[in-house]
């Protein structure tokens, strides 16, 4: 991947309507997605919220994530044309995992195999 900077610096605040479009498009919730990103970075409802209304960037959304889910290294398979599993920046990986999960959302997978319980 040549060019992190631009997803280091993407509000994330931008991209969160995105997932959830893409989720409710199929038939899921806000709900789940909301579920999805807390189980991945650790943050609490109100603590994603700041985030949201700060328009916090990926890299500080990542870096600043409470605790990233030790079964995140579970998720596996191409996102955007990219193994997640052999990303090597952290970030970008930590971004194609989420992206990831929102896919395998709108797939109709169970939400106990998105979080990897």
């Amino acid at each position: 991947m040549n060019n992190n900077s631009r997803v280091y610096t993407m509000s994330f605040a931008s991209v969160y309507p995105l997932y959830i479009q893409k989720a409710e498009k199929k038939g899921r919730t806000k709900t789940e997605v909301d579920e999805i990103i807390r189980w991945l970075t650790g943050y609490d409802k109100q603590a994603l919220r700041e985030h949201l209304d700060n328009k916090t960037d990926f890299e500080h959304f990542f870096t600043q994530a409470p605790r990233i889910n030790p079964n995140a290294s579970k998720i596996t398979g191409v996102i955007c044309g990219y193994r997640v599993e052999e990303i090597e920046d952290k970030i970008v990986q930590q971004v194609r995992y989420l992206d990831k999960l929102i896919d395998e959302l709108a797939k109709g997978k169970a939400m106990e195999k998105i979080l990897r319980n």
